[in-house]
């Protein structure tokens, strides 16, 4: 993304109820690491198989928060994408993801709000099984319009 000039996402004029954006991908363990370097989380249930061999997820899980990071990746890079913000969440992990495990998410507007400018998206993700692996919904302010039009605030936006 270096020396790559991006726009602002979709403000919320440009939105509309139905919109989805679905993604897959899958939590390998560089991204556990990183996770766990930064937040000092040891719990060893993310990481230790001896451990977990020994609890009824039988193999380590994958910490619901880098769950919740994918979805906040898909809103802020994708729908509505940079500029918007998350201001309130509820969401549910039905079943634990293992290590590996390949996900498919996808989040669809539901409400919008354009007075107060906001809207309700929701979400629902998969298993490779087809299992739910997480379910809720998200508000999220689309981003604003710039002040002026000539604003040199999205220079080093990159």
């Amino acid at each position: 993304m270096l020396g790559k000039k991006r726009k602002l996402g979709r403000k919320i004029q440009d939105l509309k109820v139905g919109d989805t954006f679905t993604s897959t991908s899958t939590i390998e363990d560089r991204d556990l690491l990183m996770y766990l370097g930064l937040t000092d989380d040891a719990n060893p249930l993310y990481i230790q198989h001896d451990y977990a061999s020994e609890t009824p997820y039988k193999r380590p899980v994958v910490p619901s928060v880098l769950l919740f990071g994918k979805v906040s990746s898909m809103i802020s890079m994708h729908l509505p994408g940079p500029g918007s913000h998350i201001f309130k969440q509820d969401l549910v992990y039905p079943k634990p993801v293992h290590h590996y495990t390949e996900m498919k998410m996808t989040i669809e507007i539901s409400m919008i709000h354009k007075k107060e400018n906001f809207i309700v998206v929701n979400v629902v993700g998969y298993d490779e099984e087809g299992d739910e692996i997480i379910t809720g919904r998200l508000s999220v302010r689309p981003p604003y319009e710039p002040k002026s039009l000539n604003a040199s605030s999205l220079e080093n936006f990159y």
